[in-house]
Order: C-alpha cells, then sequence, then structure tokens
C-alpha cells in the first residue's frame, strides 16, 4: 500500500464529517503499523476531539497494552498538519509526541497561522520523521471551504440555480414557477445540509416564501441569510419561523428576537457582495450557497465573489421570462439528475 492510498483513506474517513465541524476543517487520520492498519479516526463535531486522538483511542480500543508498542514502531497519515496550539482540544502534534510514533504523513500544510508548520516543527524536533505534500492538491480541494476562509478572509460561495432548455431563470410577471425535478430538488436539500449558510434576496423571499431547510435530505438546516434592506419581508412567511437560525442584513436595525437575529449594514447599495462576504467572515460562517434572484447573483458575478456555481438545466423551455445569469468559469462536470443537467463551474479566477 502506499502514502497516496492511506491519505485518500483518510479524506474518505474525514468525509463523513461535512456539515458538522465548520469553521474547524475536515480531518481523517489513519494509524499504520507494518502496512496494516491498526486505528482510525476523523474530526466528527466542532468542538469535540479531533481526528488523531480519534485513531490514537481506537488503537488503545483495539490492542489494549499492547497499543503503546505499537505505535512507536507505526506511521501516522492525516490529511492536514497536526495542530500545535491549543483551542477547544489540545495540540494534536504533543499527542504524536506523546506516544513517539515513528513517522507522520501529512497531505497539506496547515494555512491557520496558529499552526502553519509548526506542529510539522513539533514532530521533528522530537524525532518523528515527517513526509508532506501528498495528495497535496486532492487534499486542497477537498478542503477549499477551510482554505478560503483562512486565506481570503470569506467564506467559499457557491452560486446555485435553475434555468429553461432556452435560458429563462425566472418569470417576467413575478409568479412562482418551478422549472428543475423532483430530484434536482431533493439533491439541492442534501447540499444545504453540507454548508454553513444559505442566502437569497428580498424578492425571492417575498415571491416564493421559502423554507430554506433540508426537509428532503436528514441533517442540519443551513443558517438562513436574508437581505431585506427595508424590513419588507412579511413577518408570517417560512424565514421567521423557529425551524433555523435566521440572519436579516438590513439598513433599519441590529436586533435579536429568538431565532432571528438582524443585522443593521450602512449604504447597502454599494459594495452589498464584499460586505456581505466579510460580515460572514466575521461570523465564522465558512461557506455560502447563494439561491437569490437574478439581482443577487449577479452582485456576486459582478464582483468576482463566487468560487462554485451549480445549475440545473431543465429539459423544458419557456416562451418568454427573466433571462438567467451569464457564468463565465471553467465547467468542472456535467451529471444527469432525471430531465435535468447539473453543470458544475468553478471560478478560474480564484
Amino acid at each position: 500500500m502506499t502514502d497516496e492510498f492511506y491519505m485518500k483513506r483518510c479524506l474518505e474517513l474525514a468525509a463523513l464529517a461535512i456539515g458538522n465541524v465548520s469553521p474547524n476543517p475536515m480531518v481523517g487520520c489513519v494509524i499504520v503499523h507494518n502496512g496494516k492498519i491498526i486505528g482510525e479516526g476523523y474530526h466528527q463535531e466542532y468542538g469535540k476531539a479531533h481526528a488523531e486522538p480519534n485513531a490514537i483511542q481506537s488503537v488503545f480500543n483495539r490492542f489494549g497494552d499492547e497499543a503503546g508498542h505499537l505505535l512507536i514502531q507505526a506511521t501516522a497519515y492525516v490529511n492536514l498538519e497536526p495542530c500545535a496550539h491549543f483551542g477547544k482540544t489540545p495540540p494534536c502534534a504533543d499527542l504524536f509526541v506523546k506516544h513517539q510514533l515513528k513517522k507522520v504523513v501529512i497531505g497539506n500544510r496547515d494555512p491557520f497561522s496558529g499552526v502553519d508548520g509548526k506542529g510539522i516543527e513539533k514532530l521533528k524536533n522530537a524525532g518523528i520523521e515527517v513526509t508532506s505534500g501528498i495528495l497535496d492538491e486532492e487534499c486542497r480541494y477537498f478542503n477549499r471551504r477551510f482554505f478560503t476562509r483562512i486565506q481570503k478572509q470569506r467564506p467559499y460561495i457557491i452560486l446555485k440555480w435553475a434555468e429553461t432548455a432556452n435560458g429563462y431563470f425566472a418569470t417576467k410577471d413575478g409568479h412562482q414557477k418551478w422549472i428543475s425535478g423532483a430530484l434536482a430538488k431533493r439533491l439541492a436539500h442534501q447540499w444545504r445540509t453540507e454548508e454553513d449558510a444559505i442566502l437569497i434576496g428580498k424578492q425571492t423571499a417575498i415571491i416564493d416564501n421559502p423554507q430554506l431547510t433540508a426537509r428532503e435530505w436528514p441533517g442540519k438546516n443551513p443558517v438562513r441569510l436574508v437581505i431585506d434592506k427595508n424590513l419588507q419581508v412579511p413577518q408570517n412567511n417560512h424565514i421567521y419561523n423557529d425551524e433555523a437560525k435566521t440572519i436579516i442584513f438590513n439598513e433599519v436595525k441590529t436586533d435579536v428576537i429568538g431565532n432571528i437575529h438582524y443585522i443593521q449594514m450602512e449604504d447597502m447599495q454599494f459594495y452589498l457582495a464584499q460586505k456581505i462576504a466579510f460580515q460572514l467572515y466575521l461570523m465564522d460562517i465558512q461557506s455560502v450557497i447563494i439561491e437569490g434572484g437574478a439581482n443577487i447573483l449577479n452582485k456576486f458575478l459582478d464582483s468576482n465573489l463566487w468560487d462554485e456555481a451549480r445549475i440545473f438545466t431543465s429539459s423544458g423551455s419557456w416562451n418568454d421570462g427573466i433571462a438567467s445569469p451569464v457564468i463565465n468559469g471553467y465547467l468542472q462536470e456535467q451529471i444527469n439528475i432525471q430531465s435535468d443537467k447539473l453543470s458544475i463551474y468553478i471560478n478560474p479566477l480564484n
């Protein structure tokens, strides 16, 4: 088995916690002795044990008194550099030093200033052999939400919409008309469980009255974000129910009423996308899906504040309507979802 094989296993483990560890990264750890995996673990929930102590504990659970001897001769694989600082949990690098592991193989160096090479330095200073950069690009893409927040001081931004086969996005008269099919809707609900927040504008909140929850997929609901400059969305709309935390960006007030958080912003007509992105960074929101109308989506497109776009194209056409936003990105993947086509674009400038 190669280093790449075990690193891929780290990513498989880490992926089990998608949507549950933000704003931390997703991390998996595999411990190998004489070519056999003797322990595995992953960071399961924000604020709880990291991948490394979970993997070490699994060795002790399996081998008991023999575990200490095995660890001295073992190699640990981890897709992100072990932390070197005290946060909500003790430093993971110290744990490897304590158990005198023979070698540690790392995917990515951690860009967070509290780590950023310090974990590797601790391991090397303790006489532990360290190899890093294994599947570096794959590991970095896997934790793209975390890397974006740390390095760009903003969340990872996903644009999402549906359009007809001839490029229409919404009706001209403002009434709601569904474009994509039932399976596409279920997939969109799965995405909601994987990201921190979902954002819409006032018009979408009024016309569609969406719930913005993950009703058709097991998992947590995202934080609901609404841009409503003058607080015009009716209080009996779904976004004001108690099913999820809701943040209303407006120019009227700052207040907290139950699960509804009002955040007052100035001059929302200027640099709105930039202001929203920075505000979300300050709130430790690591990723956001933008499902707003054409106006909101185009603000983020025009500001080049997007990382990924997920576009459903139906097989049907309309006679007229509002044209969908125009995406200028790298087409990463196309998938058929029943009669719809899902196109995933990546921003080549980010």
